[in-house]
């Protein structure tokens, strides 16, 4: 193991850096696709969707991440969710 491997890894020593399913990633990547196309007449209500479908992923990330890395990723990603959505 590299000298950074144990950061990408959980307690057991498997990689751990996705794991699926993921449903809060998947409402998020829905309303962001829906909101890049030509049907999107509700441009707001999907923002709000997508931003709560992230903050939940990020808090479960910080809480429950398997490894180090996915921690601080959800630290990231809510500081940052919360910066824009504020």
């Amino acid at each position: 193991m590299t000298r950074l491997g144990w950061f990408f890894r959980d307690a057991s020593g498997r990689l751990v850096v996705v794991q699926l399913p993921n449903t809060a990633l998947v409402v998020w990547l829905a309303a962001t696709v829906l909101r890049w196309s030509a049907y999107d007449s509700r441009d707001t209500e999907l923002r709000w969707i997508g931003a709560g479908a992230l903050i939940v992923w990020a808090l479960d990330e910080l809480v429950r991440g398997a490894s180090p890395f996915r921690r601080l990723l959800g630290a990231v990603v809510l500081a940052w969710q919360l910066a824009n959505v504020f």
